[in-house]
């Protein structure tokens, strides 16, 4: 089991779990060597291709960072190619039932369990396993994230969590302020009792929860939500660090 499931399962630690839209090896290895927990390769939203995901992938090796992987939607075909090249898990965008949590969890498991198809060639190596000892290694060992993003995720939310299977749950509150009609008003009240409702039913569930916190003010109040996993961006921290480091140099 990676360290990272198994600290989500198995203790009550605060765990990063940074995001990585910049297609780049040697951004993912620095990350990991820094000491992140987990990385979210971003084949949502960011400009990585497969074979810069495979090397992005390759790169945690010996770290304790799990490369966890955010697929552009629930489709079975992308979770199994991304598996297949040595995810340690997959983040699903756009949760919106039970239904589509049973068929996450399903996409990350073999027959009769699921439906992933067998051809691990790539991610025995990443995992230091063979062909025949993957899927006995592995199967059990893979994170399941689902993010919440929309009304229906909202009024869903108790069915969803108690699908089997689940790790860790993140409601994306620019995304569901979208839905909600509310696009960046996050403190508007619609999104901040949709926000509680998730976090009840979570806590209810005695699943995790996960979210953005850009800084240490954004992750202590998460912590006092009771909020155990927090994400940065590795191109905003980029950016930010490049406008402190110009404002040494003008000012």
């Amino acid at each position: 089991m990676t360290d990272f499931k198994t600290r989500l399962q198995e203790t009550d630690d605060c765990l990063s779990m940074h995001i990585l839209t910049i297609p780049s090896a040697v951004v993912a290895q620095a990350v990991a060597a820094a000491g992140a927990d987990s990385v979210i390769i971003d084949m949502e939203h960011g400009a990585i291709d497969h074979g810069s995901a495979h090397a992005m992938i390759a790169a945690t090796k010996g770290t304790a960072c799990a490369p966890l992987v955010r697929v552009a939607e629930n489709d079975a075909a992308q979770v199994k190619r991304m598996l297949d090249i040595g995810a340690a898990g997959i983040v699903f965008p756009l949760i919106r039932s039970a239904a589509d949590a049973e068929r996450a969890v399903a996409s990350l498991r073999y027959p009769p369990r699921g439906n992933r198809g067998f051809g691990p060639f790539i991610a025995q190596s990443r995992w230091d396993a063979s062909l025949p000892t993957y899927r006995d290694r592995m199967e059990e060992n893979l994170v399941c994230c689902l993010l919440v993003e929309t009304r229906d995720a909202v009024e869903n939310i108790d069915a969803i969590c108690a699908v089997p299977g689940i790790d860790l749950l993140v409601p994306a509150v620019f995304d569901l302020s979208t839905d909600l009609g509310v696009m960046g008003q996050l403190d508007h009240p619609e999104l901040l009792a949709a926000m509680a409702r998730v976090e009840a039913a979570a806590r209810s569930a005695s699943l995790p929860l996960g979210n953005a916190a850009l800084t240490q003010e954004q992750t202590t109040r998460l912590k006092e939500r009771g909020y155990r996993v927090f994400a940065g961006f590795d191109v905003l921290w980029l950016r930010e660090k490049t406008a402190e480091a110009q404002g040494w140099i003008t000012g």
